[in-house]
C-alpha cells in the first residue's frame, strides 16, 4: 500500500502549525494561511492592522479601511518564503491585492492568496518513489467598502477558498479517500478616523473575518476543520511632528472565534470527545469561543494575541518600522519582534520586513525570513 508519509504533516500544518508539544490547549483550524500577514508593512510592525493606514492589503486587516484610501486605484503583491528557518526551499506564499474607488464614497477591492507546499515525494512500503504530489491552497475574495460618514467606514467581503493537501490520495491508516476542501466565508469591518488637532489624528478599527463553513478533506464527518474565524480590534495614533517627520503607534488585539478544545492532554482525558467537538457548528462556535475554555476566564484571556507597532516616516519617502507580537505559551507560544523599512517614490512603493523570534521554543514558520512587497497607488490629480 502506498505510504503518504507527508499526510500527517500536512494535516497538522492545516490545523495548528505553530503549536508546541507539551501541556498546551491551543486552538487549531484549517487553512491557517488566512491569518498570515500578507504584507511587509504590517508585518514590520508586529502584525498590527485593524486601524493602520488604508492600502491595498486592507482586505486582510480591516476591509472597511478601503473606504478611506487616498488613491483612486492601487495594487500590491508580496512574496513570502516559508519554513526557510528549517531549510525548506520550495514552500512559498504569494499575495496579490488591489482596489478601485467608485466616486467619493464607495470602493471595490479583490485579493488572491496562493500557498504552495512544494513538491512532496510519495513512496511505497519499500521506500521507492511512485509519484510526486503538489499540495497547495488558495483563497480569493471580493470586497465592497462604503464611507458612511466623513469619519466612519463599513466593509463587507466574500471569500472562496480551496485547500488541496492530498491531491485526492487515500489515507494510509484507514484507506479513507480524500479530496480538496472547499468553503465560502464572509468578513465584516468597521473603521473610524478623526483628527485631534492640526498635527494629531487617530483611528479605531474592528474586523471579524473568515465566518464560514468548515473545511472537509473527506466524506467522513469526523474530518472537518473550522475556518480561522477571528475578531480583531485595534487603534492608531499619529503625530505629524513637522512637515518632514511623522510618527504613528498602533495596538491590536486578536481572538480566534473558534471553540476551545477540551480533549488536549493538558486536561483530564474524557472531558470532551473529538466527535463532540466536530459536531459544533461554525456559528455556535463563534459564540461558544468566548466562554468555553476549560481553565475559565484566565484561559480565555490567554487566547487573546497582542500586536504592537510603531512607524516613522521622513518626507513621505522613507519609513522605518518596528513591532512585537505576543501569544501565550499555552496557546501556541508565538512571540517575536519585527523590523521593516519602506521606500516610496511617486506612485511606487517598496517595503520589506524581518521577523525575529524571541523565545527558544518559537516555531513560527517565518522565523528569520524577509518579506518583500511591491505596491502602486495612483492618486487623483489636484
Amino acid at each position: 500500500m502506498k505510504k503518504l508519509i507527508f499526510l500527517t504533516i500536512l494535516i497538522a500544518l492545516g490545523t495548528g502549525l505553530w503549536a508546541q508539544s507539551g501541556n498546551q490547549n491551543y486552538i487549531s483550524t484549517g487553512m491557517p494561511i488566512l491569518m498570515i500577514a500578507p504584507d511587509a508593512v504590517s508585518s514590520g510592525m508586529g502584525d498590527v492592522g485593524a486601524a493602520t493606514t488604508p492600502d491595498a492589503y486592507s482586505a486582510h486587516w480591516n476591509n472597511a479601511k478601503f473606504a478611506f484610501t487616498e488613491g483612486t486605484f492601487g495594487v500590491s503583491t508580496t512574496f513570502i518564503p516559508w519554513l526557510r528557518n528549517l531549510n525548506v526551499g520550495d514552500m512559498n506564499l504569494l499575495y496579490l491585492g488591489g482596489y478601485y474607488k467608485l466616486g467619493s464614497r464607495g470602493t471595490v477591492a479583490a485579493s488572491l492568496t496562493y500557498f504552495s507546499l512544494g513538491d512532496i515525494d510519495m513512496t511505497d512500503n519499500e521506500g521507492m518513489k511512485v509519484m510526486v504530489l503538489h499540495p497547495n491552497e488558495f483563497a480569493f475574495d471580493l470586497t465592497y467598502a462604503l464611507k458612511i460618514t466623513d469619519n466612519l467606514g463599513l466593509g463587507a467581503s466574500g471569500r472562496f477558498m480551496r485547500s488541496d493537501l492530498t491531491n485526492g490520495q487515500t489515507l494510509p491508516d484507514n484507506n479513507q479517500e480524500t479530496h480538496a476542501a472547499n468553503s465560502l466565508a464572509a468578513d465584516i469591518g468597521l473603521y473610524y478616523q478623526n483628527t485631534i488637532d492640526k498635527e494629531q489624528s487617530y483611528a479605531l478599527g474592528a474586523f471579524i473575518s473568515n465566518l464560514g463553513a468548515k473545511l472537509s478533506y473527506s466524506d467522513a464527518n469526523n474530518n472537518r476543520e473550522f475556518l480561522p474565524a477571528n475578531l480583531r480590534v485595534g487603534g492608531r495614533y499619529t503625530n505629524e511632528i513637522d512637515e518632514h517627520n511623522k510618527v504613528s503607534v498602533m495596538l491590536d488585539l486578536n481572538k480566534l472565534l473558534v471553540p476551545t478544545p477540551k480533549f488536549r492532554t493538558y486536561y483530564i482525558d474524557g472531558i470532551q470527545s473529538l466527535q463532540e467537538y466536530n459536531n459544533i457548528s461554525p456559528m455556535a462556535g463563534v459564540f461558544q469561543s468566548f466562554s468555553d475554555a476549560p481553565g475559565g476566564i484566565s484561559e480565555e484571556l490567554q487566547e487573546i494575541q497582542l500586536s504592537a507597532g510603531a512607524e516613522y516616516w521622513y518626507e513621505e519617502f522613507l519609513a522605518v518600522r518596528a513591532g512585537y507580537f505576543y501569544e501565550h505559551e499555552n496557546k501556541g507560544n508565538r512571540q517575536y519582534a519585527t523590523v521593516g523599512i519602506g521606500l516610496r517614490y511617486n506612485i511606487f512603493s517598496f517595503d520589506f520586513a524581518y521577523l525575529i523570534p524571541t523565545t527558544k521554543l518559537s516555531t513560527n514558520p517565518l522565523s528569520n525570513t524577509i518579506r518583500i512587497q511591491l505596491s502602486m497607488d495612483i492618486k487623483p490629480t489636484e
